[in-house]
């Protein structure tokens, strides 16, 4: 049950200031159909994290506790080192003539994947029992992000100081990953 709520949290940080949530604001106001990008999100989110259990569980016997821990500890500082390079505005998907549900759903799905929280998911689902939850938690948590952001559009959202919320999540990914690969290595 740890997976869950840790996932859920670790993808609600993930996706703060993270380039998925602003792409379906912007093709929400482009295609003013909010359900369709809602949707969008969830497969987006399901197919990525779920991808991440996999690797996580392909890891998981080759490892040991402590390396599992190290393992979420380096995933957490990665993800907190790329956390203020998510400034640049994704790409708009202008010229993609595709209908809203395909743009949609493709253009979410490669923008998520193999996101920084993909990993976190891995390392996650490697230390638990139940590593399904890992997947389940961080889409959870990811889509508590992403559809407030569709649900607000480009505008109102980039209202919102993205500065400070990338580097506050930044700081704590990186506190929390360092903690974890510390712990790992027995030195705290």
């Amino acid at each position: 049950m740890d997976a869950l709520m840790a996932a859920f949290v670790l993808g609600a940080l993930c996706q703060a200031g993270d380039r998925t949530p602003w792409l379906a604001a912007i093709l929400a106001d482009r295609f003013a159909r909010r359900g369709i990008v809602v949707v969008a999100l969830l497969v987006a989110f399901a197919l990525n994290y779920a991808l991440g259990t996999l690797g996580g569980l392909y890891v998981a016997p080759m490892i040991s506790p402590e390396a599992k821990l190290v393992f979420l500890g380096l995933a957490l500082v990665f993800a907190a080192v790329e956390t203020p390079l998510r400034a640049r505005s994704p790409d708009r998907l202008e010229g993609w003539r595709i209908g809203a549900v395909a743009t949609s759903v493709l253009g979410l799905v490669i923008i998520a994947f193999a996101d920084r929280m993909q990993f976190v998911t891995a390392a996650l689902a490697a230390r638990s029992p139940l590593p399904w939850l890992a997947a389940v938690g961080a889409t959870a948590g990811a889509l508590a992000v992403a559809i407030p952001a569709a649900i607000m559009g480009e505008r109102r959202w980039l209202s919102l100081p993205q500065r400070a919320i990338r580097f506050g999540t930044c700081g704590i990914l990186l506190v929390a990953g360092i903690l974890c690969a510390l712990n790992g290595l027995r030195l705290i």
